[in-house]
């Protein structure tokens, strides 16, 4: 059984982590968030200790590290992302390994700082790519190994999962805080692209705006059109006033379908890590100089058959 410490306590990813501690039969042994609204640890781990400082929190960490029983093995980081690095670095130092949620960091000179702090404590950062083991991905991943090698597959990627106004009043809608809608929402696609199709060769903004975001991608064997949106406004006729979100990716036209199968990604991610196997600093850091170059990028008009049809819709 090993000690984990949470924190992020009271975001939306949380009780998925706090399950993957409990179903993988570990110890949630404290937790942390400003916020006071963790009632869902009653029914996953009553016995946790719980802080709303974060000094007080890591003085208690560093207390339960006298004793070889209680000392803490691992830091679960579900903390807002323009807080990740600070949280992972304080993880590292408290002499535990770390689990973070995506994006991991903004930058890749991040991803380089990181490391040396990985190198400093001895200790390892894992990042939940929870995708790498959805079976819809893995089985695509398959076909396209076995397709001939100078097949490069055209794929159309729409994510649009509404979200009301208390977003943009939230650390999600401050650029600052969250990098933008394309990290924020976006960035597990392009991880999952690049697990399928191998390293990115182009990377095009068409439309960048705070609640949507749109372009192309061409990775070894794919041709990319993508588009994010958090807005209501751009769900398909057919799916406004039924559903919040839509979700869609065309591959060669062919649906790939993978709505089912998600809740459990969190536990086997886990279940990975503490076999040795969970993805570090390295395999995330493709996906993070993806957003990078995207929140960066100025749009272009964008060239025939490269555009994503629900772009031409904003116009």
């Amino acid at each position: 059984m090993k000690n984990f410490a949470l924190i992020g306590a009271a975001g939306y990813i949380a009780p998925r982590h706090m399950r993957a501690i409990k179903d993988t039969d570990n110890h949630l042994a404290v937790a942390y968030d400003i916020n006071d609204s963790v009632g869902i640890i009653d029914s996953i781990s009553p016995q946790s200790e719980f802080f709303t400082e974060f000094e007080r929190f890591y003085e208690h960490a560093q207390q339960l590290k006298r004793n070889p029983a209680t000392a803490l093995d691992y830091v679960s980081i579900c903390s807002p992302n323009y807080l990740h690095h600070p949280h992972i670095a304080a993880g590292l130092r408290l002499g535990c390994d770390v689990i973070c949620e995506k994006p991991l960091v903004p930058t890749p000179d991040l991803v380089d700082e990181l490391q040396r702090v990985e190198k400093e404590t001895g200790k390892r950062v894992f990042n939940i790519l929870q995708l790498r083991h959805h079976e819809a991905i893995l089985k695509l991943r398959d076909k396209v190994a076995a397709a001939p090698a100078d097949t490069k597959f055209d794929v159309e990627l729409t994510y649009i999962t509404s979200r009301g106004k208390w977003y943009m009043e939230s650390w999600k809608g401050d650029n600052r805080k969250s990098f933008g809608v394309a990290t924020n929402i976006g960035v597990h696609f392009y991880d999952m692209l690049h697990f399928i199709f191998g390293k990115l060769q182009r990377n095009v903004v068409h439309y960048s705006g705070s609640a949507k975001a749109a372009g192309y991608l061409e990775y070894e064997r794919a041709r990319v059109r993508w588009f994010l949106s958090i807005d209501a406004n751009d769900l398909p006729a057919d799916v406004k006033g039924k559903k919040t979100t839509f979700r869609n990716i065309d591959v060669s036209g062919e649906k790939l379908e993978f709505s089912e199968g998600f809740t459990d990604l969190h536990t086997v991610s886990y279940k990975e890590i503490l076999a040795g196997r969970g993805y570090g600093l390295e395999d995330a850091r493709h996906c993070i100089e993806t957003v990078n170059v995207i929140r960066s990028a100025t749009p272009v008009q964008g060239e025939q058959g490269e555009v994503h049809p629900f772009v031409r819709q904003l116009a």
